[in-house]
């Protein structure tokens, strides 16, 4: 560990953190469900989860990812599922929703999924819901037998994400 002291602007009061000597990804291990997918550090948080809490939480992605590339908000929501249940909260107590629009719905058809056709196998086989919105299908012409098994057709990216909050879900800027 390496010790840092900060000084605030205008103020002759320091402050000294601890902080891990150069941290990175070799920092992180497979996670205990998705061990192909969002890879997770071992942290010692001084933020606890309530016992018994319950999270709801959905993401959004509208951009496809590049060829060959998985796509950010799916890796995102495996890596939450990972470091949540690594750190002792039950994977039956946790719920996530992953809304597709724009052209990130190209990442959950059989025709372009590319790696991303495992990542979402992963993620429904552990209780993800997968929802495109419709009016993106339908303008890069995209109908229900396209989708990948599992991936639910939305009237709206709007909609899905409204029927969403008011079940609780928070929306996961990530």
């Amino acid at each position: 560990m390496h010790s840092y002291t900060l000084l605030s602007a205008g103020m002759a009061t320091a402050l000294t953190v601890a902080a891990p000597a150069l941290a990175g990804p070799g920092d992180f291990q497979p996670g205990p469900l998705l061990i192909e997918f969002g890879p997770v550090a071992t942290v010692d948080s001084d933020v606890a989860i309530p016992a018994g809490h319950v999270f709801r939480v959905s993401y959004d992605t509208s951009k496809q990812s590049e060829d060959g590339a998985l796509n950010n908000t799916l890796t995102g929501a495996a890596r939450f599922l990972n470091m949540h249940v690594a750190s002792g909260v039950p994977e039956g107590d946790i719920h996530l929703a992953i809304v597709v629009h724009g052209s990130a719905v190209r990442d959950v058809t059989t025709a372009s999924a590319g790696p991303n056709a495992d990542l979402v196998a992963a993620l429904l086989e552990h209780g993800a819901r997968i929802y495109v919105c419709g009016q993106s299908a339908v303008w890069y012409d995209i109908g229900n037998d396209d989708l990948l098994p599992g991936v639910d057709m939305a009237l709206s990216a709007m909609t899905v994400h409204a029927l969403l909050q008011a079940d609780g879900y928070t929306l996961n800027p990530f």
